[in-house]
């Protein structure tokens, strides 16, 4: 899926960033940089998957930057043949930022993890989200502290046991689609580590969106949280739990002989109920493109902790002004009325003699 299936401008995110018109390929994308991930890590298929469709966007890599903030995730630009910055805990967003605002000849991406985005860099990721700077980032959930060995999550389950949490956690977890949602992100989606093409589609539909495009990952971590999205691969429990989103078509899921569809009820709410049990009339016809967040947020809100049902794609693609954008606008339209002056300014209002 792209951005021109969602009926928006197919390259709005890349606009203003130099394009090459060498062929490019995956390995092209590669550094020289020994992946070390444990084996079994699923951030393995999202970096191959990114390596991969990186080349069809028709990008210079000088022109694309990855930048992370501390977790297993955050080795991510280290393996990216492209420019990159390893940066603070849970400060990748508010650098991202900055440089998004500053290069707009820039495709600006986050690498993140559930404890870095969520903990301590929660309030630097709601302001990039609420502001839709032209950032895209790449949200790994594997529901526990891997770098730092297994502590639990701000997205770990209620009696999660672990390190820091040895007769089970007591917080209530947050839904990372419904927190970038209530903060009005333009682009929303949440994939599944394992699903190649998935993450390959919702990635590429991020990378054209013109603002702040969050996708979840559900990752898994194979020594400090193994199995935890196992019920999402099997094949029955697959068929039978996962709602996937297509722009303009009816949402249903489950095996062929037990569909189950989503619907509407007179309150606005959605809820699921048997396909057959229902007019198919009433049958909601997914929009990702709503202006108004609240039809994704009920979406959003569709299963919980135990997975049973995740709604995969892309939840939101709407478009609105991006803050990087308007940022650059108005400093131009001032220089245009006042052409900056800096001895005027010195010797200003806010100077006085003593």
């Amino acid at each position: 899926m792209t951005t021109a299936d969602l009926g928006m401008p197919g390259t709005g995110g890349l606009a203003g960033v130099p394009t090459t018109d060498a062929k490019q390929s995956a390995k092209e994308f590669k550094s020289d940089q020994e992946v070390r991930w444990c084996p079994g890590c699923g951030d393995y298929v999202v970096l191959n998957a990114v390596q991969s469709f990186l080349p069809s966007l028709g990008l210079k890599r000088e022109n694309i930057v990855f930048i992370s903030g501390i977790g297993c995730s955050s080795r991510f630009p280290y393996y990216m043949n492209t420019y990159g910055m390893h940066s603070i805990h849970g400060r990748a967003p508010a650098i991202a930022t900055g440089l998004a605002t500053s290069r707009p000849d820039l495709s600006v991406w986050v690498v993140t993890g559930d404890g870095d985005a969520l903990s301590i860099g929660g309030n630097h990721l709601i302001h990039a989200l609420r502001r839709n700077v032209n950032l895209k980032i790449l949200l790994f959930n594997n529901r526990i502290y891997g770098l730092t060995k297994g502590q639990y999550s701000p997205t770990s389950e209620v009696g999660k046991v672990t390190k820091s949490t040895p007769v089970g956690s007591l917080d209530h977890p947050f839904n990372p689609v419904s927190l970038a949602l209530g903060a009005e992100a333009s682009f929303v989606g949440r994939v599944i580590d394992s699903d190649r093409a998935g993450v390959t589609e919702t990635l590429r539909a991020a990378a054209e969106h013109r603002g702040s495009a969050l996708v979840e990952i559900y990752q898994n971590c194979p020594i400090f949280n193994d199995g935890a999205f196992d019920v999402l691969k099997d094949a029955d429990e697959k068929a039978r739990r996962i709602i996937p989103l297509r722009h303009g078509e009816p949402i249903t899921f489950g095996p062929e002989e037990s569909r189950y569809a989503v619907v509407s009820d007179r309150a606005g709410a959605l809820r699921i109920a048997k396909l057959s049990e229902v007019d198919e009339a009433d049958v909601v016809v997914h929009d990702a493109t709503r202006a108004d967040p609240s039809y994704a947020f009920a979406l959003s809100r569709l299963g919980g902790q135990d997975l049973n049902p995740t709604v995969t794609g892309i939840f939101r693609a709407a478009q609105r002004p991006t803050y990087d954008d308007l940022a650059r606008d108005q400093v131009a339209e001032e220089e245009r009325i006042s052409p900056p002056d800096l001895q005027s300014l010195l010797n200003g209002n806010d100077t006085w003699r003593i």
